[in-house]
């Protein structure tokens, strides 16, 4: 099932699976799809989540109005459907959504915000979301890569090497970033746009087969990442 936004499912939820609260409700949890952070709390019903699946854009039933509310009606700072799960006794639904704006009518990106330890003290507006809960997946790939070594894959072929055979494309992969962001300094010095639209595109690209191989050298040594994690956790001082 193909929506107009492009977000495709096999398995949609069935409205009729739903345990409904007496007043026809249930609570909807949607958090942001880029970083997992939670955006709001809303309630759907049933026409609510029919108009969810169908449209590929995240409504709800508002409750003070008494009808149907397609989120960013107003505002434009729409949600766009990227996942959604019921609960283990399918009483409260979680939305996994593309946020086009703040989430909050306050402004803020988040209903929540004002609840988080050391939110806002600086004055200045949170990051834009960089969606680095991706390389979870990116992982999760190599992780079973790993495991299976199947044929014809370049992370098994990689980690059949052993850990020189890694580390070396790390060290060429390091390299290439440096070269390239020193082509991208060269271009951005030259104000030629065409080639910093170049350069910063090559920069991106090195950069990934840097993130992606440091990943594979983890897989290769049993290093988890969140033991990498760990430590940068440990040295950040906000």
């Amino acid at each position: 099932m193909e929506r107009q936004d492009g977000w495709a499912t096999d398995r949609p939820i069935d409205p009729t699976t739903v345990r409904w609260g007496p007043d026809g409700l249930l609570p909807a949890v949607v958090r942001d799809a880029a970083d997992g952070a939670v955006l709001m709390l809303a309630y759907m019903d049933a026409e609510a989540l029919t108009a969810t699946l169908e449209t590929g854009l995240v409504h709800f039933h508002s409750r003070r109005r008494g009808r149907l509310w397609r989120k960013g009606e107003t505002s434009g700072n729409v949600l766009r459907l990227r996942g959604l799960a019921l609960d283990c006794d399918a009483d409260a639904l979680l939305v996994t959504a593309e946020a086009t704006g703040p989430a909050c009518h306050t402004g803020a990106r988040s209903c929540f915000e004002a609840g988080v330890a050391g939110a806002g003290r600086s004055g200045a507006p949170a990051p834009t979301p960089q969606g680095f809960a991706w390389l979870e997946t990116l992982w999760a790939t190599i992780a079973r890569r790993a495991a299976d070594r199947p044929v014809g894959s370049y992370t098994a072929r990689l980690l059949d090497g052993g850990v020189d055979a890694v580390a070396r494309k790390v060290t060429e992969e390091a390299t290439e970033v440096l070269l390239a962001a020193r082509d991208d300094a060269e271009a951005e010095r030259g104000s030629r746009r065409a080639d910093r639209v170049h350069t910063r595109g090559a920069l991106a690209a090195e950069t990934a087969d840097l993130l992606y191989h440091t990943l594979v050298l983890c897989a290769e040594r049993g290093l988890d990442p969140r033991e990498v994690l760990g430590v940068l956790q440990a040295r950040h001082r906000p």
